[in-house]
């Protein structure tokens, strides 16, 4: 278990230190910028969802070819995730460059953060066919066992992030100085250096097993398309979910948006491991069921639980313990650090549980559950949290920190609801 997910949590930490480093970078430009950012970001994980959601299909079916001892029919899914990439990402990309203004208008009504946000969006959105391609080769090397390609090529392209970055938007060595607009162009010409990294290896070392040239049959993309449908959806609501969140607290005011961002950003830093260890469970789940163990799939879910714990718990404390100095890395003025103080200590209390939450959705990926995840945690978040958070801030007026109590006793729930369908085995029958 360590074997597969040490590398993913190492790539996850750096994708931590990379959302960290970049609302550093824009927190210097003002609140304005960070809030700018903020929506943007979602609005851009809203665009790439409808594609990273291959991701789970892609290694679900791999690692059950591997756990049926066809290791080299493994890669037939790869292929087909990065032709659907390309297939639904190009025209997404298109129309939501021409769109990017319009969506950040009807989000936030201050025309100074659709201003500094539309430049920046745009930006990351020539990157989504990337980013897709990318989402595809993490599960297909999680599912064989090499994290570790996945891991070093994360880290290198996050360095190269906050080089590009931080050049671009201070216009350093020459280049032009292009503010938050420099902060998007130069993740997205990280991300297409990461890319161009992952096709290297693959044709390195997968080119004997018929990498870019064993097409899937059309069974085989039959189940990329239904599994990767629903967890596609649930991306895209999820995502679509953070802006909605980020609208009613743009209600509230600007400020409060500012802290909102830096909050979800931190949590970000606080979930991701658990997505790594996630993704371990979702390859050895996969594994055991194309054995025919299913008890064996069973008992991986708990088991990664409890090595996770070794990374959730000092995260959880150290969110309590020293909210006020995490929340000035980002926040320069004493009244925004003051709005972010107790709802990012409330972070710290629920982590645990929702880490539990998050590696047991991606055990029932892994199992194919794919349809029961989605339900879950769409109904959840559309049909409890989003109305009771409009509810408490925009027009009751409780604030910022009565919306984290809601979304903290949400994510509680989803964690038991998926304890309960874990147990019960229901998706011991599902066919991938």
């Amino acid at each position: 278990m360590l074997h597969l997910a040490l590398p993913i949590i190492g790539g996850m930490m750096s994708q931590n230190l990379l959302n960290l480093a970049d609302a550093w970078m824009v927190g210097e430009l003002g609140e304005v910028a960070l809030a700018a950012t903020g929506i943007s970001n979602f609005l851009n994980f809203m665009a790439v969802a409808a594609i990273t959601g291959l991701s789970p299909a892609v290694q679900a079916i791999a690692a059950r070819r591997v756990g049926q001892g066809d290791a080299a029919a493994a890669v037939a899914p790869l292929n087909g995730g990065l032709m659907l990439s390309v297939m639904i990402g190009l025209p997404l990309t298109v129309i939501l460059i021409l769109a990017a203004p319009w969506m950040l208008a009807l989000l936030n009504p201050d025309p100074a953060v659709v201003s500094e946000g539309t430049p920046y969006l745009q930006w990351r959105l020539v990157a989504v066919v990337a980013v897709g391609m990318n989402f595809a080769f993490r599960g297909y090397w999680s599912a064989i066992h090499q994290a570790k390609y996945y891991m070093l090529t994360l880290v290198f392209m996050h360095v190269l992030n906050v080089i590009f970055s931080y050049s671009l938007i201070h216009g350093l060595f020459g280049l032009p100085r292009m503010g938050t607009a420099g902060a998007g162009l130069g993740t997205t010409l990280a991300i297409f250096v990461g890319t161009a990294t992952y096709f290297w290896i693959s044709l390195t070392h997968q080119r004997i097993e018929g990498f870019l040239e064993r097409r899937p049959t059309p069974e085989q993309f039959q189940s990329l398309v239904k599994l990767g449908l629903p967890s596609s959806i649930q991306q895209l609501l999820f995502s679509g979910g953070f802006v909605a969140l980020f609208w009613i607290v743009g209600q509230i005011g600007t400020a409060e948006l500012a802290v909102a961002n830096v909050l979800v950003t931190i949590t970000l830093v606080a979930v991701l491991p658990a997505i790594g260890f996630g993704i371990a469970a979702t390859t050895l789940v996969s594994q055991a069921l194309g054995r025919r163990d299913a008890d064996d799939a069973h008992r991986w879910a708990w088991d990664v639980f409890r090595v996770s714990l070794w990374v959730f718990v000092p995260l959880g404390l150290g969110m309590i313990l020293f909210a006020d100095f995490d929340l000035r890395l980002f926040l320069r003025e004493d009244h925004l650090v003051a709005i972010g103080l107790l709802p990012l200590q409330l972070i710290g209390v629920i982590i645990v549980l929702d880490g539990l939450g998050l590696i047991l959705m991606h055990a029932l990926l892994g199992a194919g559950a794919s349809g029961l995840v989605m339900k879950v945690a769409v109904g959840l978040q559309w049909g409890v949290f989003l109305p009771i958070a409009y509810l408490l801030g925009p027009v009751l007026g409780y604030g910022l920190l009565i919306i984290w109590i809601a979304l903290g006793v949400s994510r509680a729930l989803q964690t038991a609801i998926f304890a309960a369908a874990w147990q019960k085995r229901d998706w011991v029958h599902i066919k991938v």
